[in-house]
């Protein structure tokens, strides 16, 4: 048996990177029939046939998993943002980080575009909030490096408004991916989508990051629902002011009464970005 994890599902075939290669794979039936289809970024065991044929047989324990986009284990989730064309709304960021801590997932703000405007508000909320934080250009290769550091290791997937430049980052951590980018444009100040199906991309070693239609739209359905009361532990920067007053940043509060009534009323994915 060979173990890999599958980086690519298109047309009934399972693409498995496993000891150096890439094994263009089939599922077992039982699958299709107990309706545990195999996901990009599962760990699996394949076999190879007398032709070379590979076979997914058996996939191992997820640590997460999503519907839409359909992707399994992904251990952290990098949010590009900007301030300028598009200008990043900071409730996007902060729904995301719901999303991120309910799948068990480290969240990773990048701030893109930095040539044009270094985004300082967005950089001080969500710093003083506790999570990782990069500034980068995708132009001048700026702070690519340190987004790299954060990354090493883990499977990732890359997320945010359209025309916040996370296909162009791609291109600039993984230049041989060739990856295609979209236009903004000026007239809506959003970009248009270019990303069709989930990949993961090898960036280094162990080092895995998903580009998808899904996170790319913020279109992002997880298995488990979100209940209000949880909420509150879901933003980090609460904790040490739980049933107390204390020093959050206004826009974070307003993001978490926005979500508890969005989850109040079962429609905390509704939120769409347009």
């Amino acid at each position: 048996m060979i173990e890999g994890i599958i980086v690519k599902a298109l047309s009934g075939f399972y693409y498995v990177a496993a000891e150096g290669r890439l094994i263009e794979c089939k599922a077992r039936g039982r699958f299709r029939l107990d309706g545990s289809s195999p996901l990009v970024g599962d760990r699996v065991l394949c076999s190879l046939d007398a032709h070379g044929k590979g076979r997914v047989d058996e996939v191992k324990e997820r640590k997460n998993w999503f519907i839409r986009p359909a992707v399994a284990n992904i251990e952290t989730l990098v949010f590009i943002a900007a301030n300028t064309n598009p200008v990043t709304d900071p409730f996007l960021v902060d729904r995301f980080s719901v999303i991120a801590a309910e799948a068990g997932c480290e969240l990773v703000v990048c701030i893109n575009k930095t040539d044009i405007d270094p985004g300082d508000a967005l950089f001080e909320v969500f710093t003083k909030a506790g999570f990782p934080v990069v500034r980068t250009s995708a132009e001048t290769g700026e702070g690519t490096d340190k987004l790299r550091a954060l990354l090493r290791g883990k499977v990732c997937a890359f997320s945010g408004n359209s025309g916040v430049g996370k296909s162009s980052l791609l291109n600039v951590l993984l230049p041989e991916a060739h990856i295609k980018t979209g236009e903004v444009s000026e007239k809506l100040g959003r970009g248009r989508h270019t990303t069709r199906h989930v990949e993961l991309y090898a960036l280094e070693g162990d080092t895995y990051v998903a580009d998808t239609p899904g996170f790319a739209s913020l279109d992002v359905t997880m298995t488990n629902v979100i209940l209000k009361e949880q909420l509150q532990y879901d933003f980090p920067d609460f904790g040490p002011y739980l049933g107390r007053a204390g020093e959050i940043a206004e826009s974070r509060y307003r993001s978490y009464v926005k979500l508890y009534e969005l989850s109040a009323q079962h429609k905390f994915w509704e939120y769409k970005d347009e």
